[in-house]
């Protein structure tokens, strides 16, 4: 077994035992925590495999904002677990029910696993060809070249969607004072200001 090798079954058994933590955990602060777990080992399998472009986006996006938004959402809510895993109790059945149907595909899903032809199988990690482009440049050609008008519309799409939220939550509020740009502006400066002539030892 090579280092690679021992790496792999290193950063796979991390990822089963947090992924299994943060489901059994009592307290949803510890469940975050063993998220990030998960997520920190993922992105290391991902790196033994080659793939550093999407290893580096699973810290970023999900473990620097997901998961630290999750933490910060669960530890400043005043929410009662007790209350809600006494309400939850009641779908264990139902729960265990899917549980099983999911176990149930996935072994038939592996039972009728079949190569298929001309496919060779690596011996291990380091048997794995490096490719002469690397995983981002080639990422990127497929974004920006082939796929680029996809990509440019997917962007705006989700510019649309962001706007509409926006649109749709903002409440003009009477009693809190906004900042006007444009009457700002237009302004006069001469009826924006008073000069008073104030005599020595006499206030306003």
């Amino acid at each position: 077994m090579t280092v690679l090798d021992a790496a792999f079954y290193l950063f796979a058994i991390i990822t089963v035992t947090a992924g299994l933590f943060v489901v059994v955990s009592r307290n949803p602060v510890h469940s975050v925590l063993w998220l990030i777990l998960c997520f920190l080992s993922t992105a290391g399998l991902f790196v033994l495999l080659g793939a550093e472009f999407v290893a580096m986006l699973l810290i970023i996006v999900y473990v620097g904002a997901v998961a630290v938004l999750f933490l910060f959402v669960v530890m400043m809510l005043d929410v009662d677990f007790a209350e809600l895993k006494a309400e939850m109790a009641k779908y264990v059945p139902l729960a265990g029910l899917i549980g099983v149907v999911l176990l149930m595909q996935l072994a038939i899903a592996y039972g009728v696993w079949e190569t298929a032809e001309g496919v060779e199988m690596a011996a291990g990690l380091s048997a794995i060809e490096t490719p002469p482009v690397l995983n981002t440049q080639a990422l990127g050609l497929i974004l920006y070249d082939e796929y680029f008008v996809m990509f440019q519309l997917s962007g705006l799409i989700l510019l649309v969607a962001m706007i509409g939220a926006i649109a749709l939550t903002l409440r003009h509020r009477k009693d809190v004072k906004r900042q006007n740009v444009l009457h700002q502006m237009w302004r006069d400066p001469a009826t924006a200001m008073d000069v008073h002539d104030v005599k020595p030892g006499q206030g306003l």
